[in-house]
């Protein structure tokens, strides 16, 4: 027992020596990769409750207080939602605190950059709160935060639409047949690919013998918009390229999917039922993954340039 003590101990210190050595070498530069860094690690540790934590919270009166206890899915979602509003106070008492500053020589730019293991203790504070709210305010922040997440989706297709367009405008600006051969093949392949999972939607999600006109009206009315995002490219008036239509297209076709396999399993518009854990965790692995290269992409980009949703007057555009 007492070397079990000692070793924990030493363990403890070695990992505060090394938070320490993380956080002094943070700098000004790095600061907002160190933001995102924190972003994903909520992600990380919303993931690992929402696989165990059900049986812990699922005793705690003040959140099961229910005459009938709700089953486990119930409890992983609840302990989604606890990480997520302690994240989203953590980064919105910021955003609120950085309002007004214009240059790097007002006092609270010291704040966004420094003290990152405050910080970290902060974020931690507030996670562990969250747990000890009621259900209640977690029922409320659940339904705000569903008009929030369409919110943060069109923040990722303006995203997406500035990569491709730089992209784009790279490509062309070598200037050679080969360069737009490629941007060429790349639209096409986006294209084939974006028909391809239209045909599979219409497969998995309108059975044979079922009544399934929503989801046939969500995919007909994506694959109409495909068409619309090509024919307003190609307009001579707009001067546009396919690049970005193509690629937005298939984006949006991953989108139709997304909410169409979020449907019940147990609907019978919903094909997936067979494979219902393999898809979901691919579905949530995959939604994660563009989650945080949109974070990433957004602190690297908006952060470092003006350019970014500038309009073209403006002096950096």
């Amino acid at each position: 027992m007492w070397a079990a003590s000692c070793l924990a101990s030493c363990c403890a210190a070695c990992a505060c020596d090394a938070c320490r050595t993380v956080v002094s070498g943070i700098s000004r530069r790095s600061a907002r990769i160190a933001y995102c860094g924190l972003f994903a690690l909520s992600l990380v540790v919303s993931w690992i409750l929402r696989e165990v934590a059900a049986p812990l919270m699922e005793k705690l009166p003040w959140i099961n207080h229910f005459h009938k206890t709700p089953d486990r899915e119930w409890f992983e979602t609840d302990a989604v939602l606890r990480v997520s509003l302690g994240n989203f106070l953590f980064f919105t008492i910021l955003s609120v605190s950085m309002v007004g500053v214009k240059n790097q020589r007002d006092p609270r730019d010291a704040m966004h950059h420094g003290g990152w293991m405050m910080k970290i203790i902060c974020w931690f504070i507030l996670v562990i709160l969250m747990f000890f709210v009621p259900n209640e305010i977690i029922s409320f922040y659940e339904s705000a935060s569903k008009f929030g997440a369409g919110l943060f989706l069109l923040v990722q297709v303006v995203l997406l639409l500035d990569f491709v367009h730089g992209w784009n405008d790279k490509w062309v600006g070598y200037d050679e047949q080969f360069w737009y051969v490629a941007l060429l093949v790349v639209s096409l392949v986006c294209y084939l690919a974006t028909f391809g999972f239209s045909g599979l939607l219409f497969h998995w999600f309108t059975p044979s013998g079922q009544d399934c006109g929503l989801n046939t009206f969500f995919i007909a009315m994506t694959l109409t918009l495909v068409l619309l995002f090509a024919i307003v490219a190609l307009h001579p008036a707009v001067g546009g390229s396919i690049l970005p239509a193509s690629v937005i297209s298939l984006y949006c076709m991953y989108l139709c999917y997304s909410g169409l396999a979020s449907e019940p399993r147990d609907y019978e518009c919903n094909g997936l039922h067979k494979h219902s854990k393999a898809i979901s965790t691919g579905t949530l692995t995959l939604g994660l993954l563009t989650t945080v290269l949109s974070v990433v992409y957004s602190a690297v980009r908006a952060g470092s340039s003006t350019t970014l949703l500038s309009p073209p007057s403006s002096p950096r555009a």
